[in-house]
């Protein structure tokens, strides 16, 4: 008898490929408003998703499924990409991805509410652990204050929890590919307008660089990334692979610092290698709530 799947690669690969947005979003913020480049990457994504859907003959999720795809957009395709690309512009990249390391505790929350996960005392000791941790980075560096870009990343982190949690649950019924490209594809009449408007209010053509890094975010960050991170919810648990989020503050940070040289401290070695001992250790107790009726 094999093992069951656990959901940990596909959910490791799509942290990789989330960690390098926010430094992505920083450079290409340097060229592109923040309204354009996060509804635009939606835009975009959302037309390649129709065309995905349309090729593959994906039937229409019925009203149920519709109520928590509209969540989803809410939370995934509009609100943490249009928060974090204006945050963005107010605070560094490597900030950004400090700040957003609460995200997986966020993230298993809701999947207690929302996905009727029930994971051990263990669990929830390892998981407040980690955003310890996290706290005890930010807030010595910060002096205890919060200012405007913060408030954006909270919101974007916010956001970002309720988009997976609703998504991780729903992928358990339908593929996780078919739940990011209706989620885009439900939003286009949204996106596509505006990114259509903000595209011709541009006073200068987009250098290459900065092309390419707004379709990394549109195809990348917004869609094929998506692929494997409700995947690897639907087979590991909400609970369970949102500690892998943890990871991503490391990618963000390592890319920052080598791309947009972002200071990366011996402070910041230290408390990376404390949470990630928090990921393995939470990745190593029993999956929380075994997903049911899982389509491949």
């Amino acid at each position: 008898m094999q093992p069951r799947p656990t959901g940990f690669l596909p959910g490791l690969l799509a942290v990789m490929a989330f960690g390098l947005t926010l430094p992505v979003t920083r450079f290409v913020s340097a060229d592109l408003d923040p309204v354009l480049v996060g509804l635009g990457r939606a835009a975009v994504a959302g037309v390649v998703a129709s065309l995905i859907l349309w090729r593959y003959k994906a039937p229409l999720p019925n009203v149920a499924s519709r109520r928590s795809l509209s969540l989803v957009a809410a939370g995934v395709v509009l609100g943490f990409p249009l928060f974090s690309s204006w945050a963005m512009t107010l605070v560094p990249a490597s900030h950004g991805g400090v700040v957003l390391a609460i995200l997986p505790l966020l993230t298993a929350l809701l999947g207690r509410i929302i996905g009727g996960e029930h994971p051990s005392p263990t669990f929830w000791f390892t998981s407040l652990l980690g955003g310890v941790l996290v706290l005890l980075y930010i807030f010595p560096e910060q002096g205890w204050r919060f200012h405007q870009g913060d408030w954006l990343l909270l919101l974007a982190a916010i956001s970002a929890a309720i988009g997976y949690a609703f998504g991780g649950k729903l992928a358990r019924q339908i593929p996780g590919w078919q739940v990011i490209c209706w989620a885009l594809v439900f939003c286009l009449p949204i996106t596509l307008p505006v990114f259509i408007w903000r595209l011709t209010e541009l006073n200068s053509s987009i250098n290459i660089a900065s092309g390419l890094g707004f379709l990394y975010l549109s195809l990348i960050s917004q869609l094929f990334a998506f692929f494997l991170w409700y995947r690897a919810l639907a087979l590991g648990g909400i609970s369970r692979i949102s500690q892998i989020q943890s990871l991503q503050l490391f990618v963000t940070l390592s890319v920052a610092a080598i791309w947009l040289k972002e200071p990366l401290s011996s402070e910041t070695l230290l408390f990376a290698v404390l949470i990630l001992a928090t990921v393995l250790i939470s990745q190593k107790l029993p999956v929380p709530y075994p997903p049911t009726e899982l389509r491949k």
